[in-house]
């Protein structure tokens, strides 16, 4: 498997790192993901899409708090990775995070996975 980072970005609660595993773009933000760190997961996932990345993992295993913003730059980003024929997939969603994904009925358009293993071995 070919695994070049692609980068890592960071603005106060949020870290995000970015790395290409075979076809698949891993995304991993760290901290909370909120209206006010939302662009710092936006801007690598778009990045992720315009460079040809369109199977998008996304390693949810250290994101500790995630609301409607970050609900949403992750539905966005699932529009424009299938649009290209690819997707967007969530892997290892603590309980709180899964949660809202619960709550707003968000689980059912995406893939979720267990675990980062389980996500990139079902490419």
């Amino acid at each position: 498997m070919d695994r070049g980072t692609v980068g890592s970005a960071h603005r106060g609660r949020l870290l995000v790192e970015v790395r290409q595993e075979g076809s698949s773009a891993v995304v991993t933000p760290v901290g909370e993901l909120d209206h006010h760190t939302a662009d710092l997961l936006r801007e690598p996932l778009d990045e992720c899409v315009e460079n040809g990345l369109f199977r998008l993992v996304i390693d949810c295993s250290r994101l500790e708090f995630c609301d409607s913003t970050g609900l949403n730059v992750l539905l966005g980003a699932r529009l424009k990775a299938e649009a290209e024929g690819g997707g967007v997939h969530l892997a290892g969603m603590r309980p709180v995070v899964a949660r809202v994904f619960e709550i707003t009925g968000a689980e059912a358009v995406f893939t979720v996975h267990e675990s980062l293993e389980r996500a990139l071995a079902a490419e």
